[in-house]
Formats: structure tokens, C-alpha cells, sequence
């Protein structure tokens, strides 16, 4: 059931832009032959999670360890794991605020399928969060370089896979109350 109504979600989903739109195709097209398409184990290419923060502040990134770009967290999903849970772990684990859904349960904002590290194709489910005014506080291990950005910033800063959704919803946040 699960499977069913994440395809249902992601084929319902308007692209904000021509990266969306081949992303959403190339979901669909993965997630269809895939047998786990949840575990980054049984397939180099697998769906993940990812967040995108939002908060008074404008938006929340870290600087990638390994990729050295700006980005949402995200990551891989965990077995028995939701993939708006693990967007929601991966955010806390990434940033150390207790981000969240909106109050009217988790919203798929926007889908990218990219590579990923180790040869991995990622089919990238991005939910929306909302994190408090605070200060972020990585845990040891994980990137230090985590910040909140102006809108602007946010867009001319981050990885061309993130600018467009950006671009789309800062309509919507741009002037968060």
C-alpha cells in the first residue's frame, strides 16, 4: 500500500521546472522495476528522504561533507522507516533542531532523482519542514557548516537540484509570519 501511494503521490505531483519533470519521469520509471525500492541495500539506485527547512529565517542548509555543496539534509532511509520520517531524523540528525511537518501531516514538495555517492542513483522524496528560530547544533560528525539563509542566498547558493524548488516555493514562504 505504502508503494502504491508513494507512485500515486509522486505521478499526481506539477514540476516546478524541466529538472522536476525528467526527475518525475525517471521516479516512476526506477520506482516501477524496482523490487525494494526503499533499501539503499538491495539496489544501487533507491529512493531517500530529504527535508526542506523553512523557518522565520528564510531556509536551512548544510554544506555536504562530502559533496561540498549546499544542500538540504537527507539521507537514506532506514528499514520500517516512512520516507517523510526519515526526511524528519535525517533533518534533526544533519542540523540538531527538531524540525517538522506542517500541521496538516507530511507534504512532498519536490522530487529529484540524482546520483548519489558510491555509484547510487537517488530517487529524492523532499518534504517540507518547519524548524524553530534558533541556532543550529550539528552533533559531532556530521557537517558544522549548517546555516539559515535568506531566500535569496538560499537560491543563489544552493545545488542547481534545489534552485528550482526554491524558486517555487519561496511564494509561498518567502515571508513566513
Amino acid at each position: 500500500m505504502l508503494r502504491d501511494d508513494i507512485r500515486a503521490c509522486v505521478a499526481a505531483r506539477t514540476p516546478f521546472d524541466e529538472r522536476e519533470r525528467v526527475s518525475l519521469q525517471s521516479f516512476v520509471e526506477y520506482f516501477d522495476r524496482l523490487g525494494q525500492p526503499f533499501s539503499e541495500h538491495a539496489d544501487p539506485v533507491h529512493v531517500t528522504g530529504s527535508a526542506i527547512i523553512v523557518g522565520r529565517r528564510g531556509v536551512l542548509l548544510h554544506l555536504h561533507k562530502r559533496l561540498g555543496i549546499w544542500l538540504q539534509p537527507g539521507g537514506h532511509i532506514d528499514a520500517s522507516e516512512l520516507p517523510w520520517q526519515a526526511a524528519q531524523r535525517e533533518a534533526y540528525e544533519e542540523t540538531g533542531l527538531n524540525a517538522r511537518h506542517p500541521a496538516s501531516g507530511p507534504e512532498l514538495i519536490h522530487v529529484d532523482v540524482h546520483p548519489g555517492p558510491r555509484g547510487h542513483t537517488h530517487l529524492d522524496l523532499r518534504y517540507l519542514l518547519f524548524a524553530p528560530d534558533t541556532d543550529p547544533a550539528p552533533p559531532p560528525g556530521e557537517s558544522q557548516q549548517v546555516r539559515w539563509f535568506d531566500w535569496d542566498d538560499a537560491i543563489a547558493s544552493s545545488d542547481p537540484g534545489l534552485t528550482g524548488a526554491l524558486t517555487a516555493i519561496r511564494c509561498r514562504f518567502g515571508h513566513f509570519e
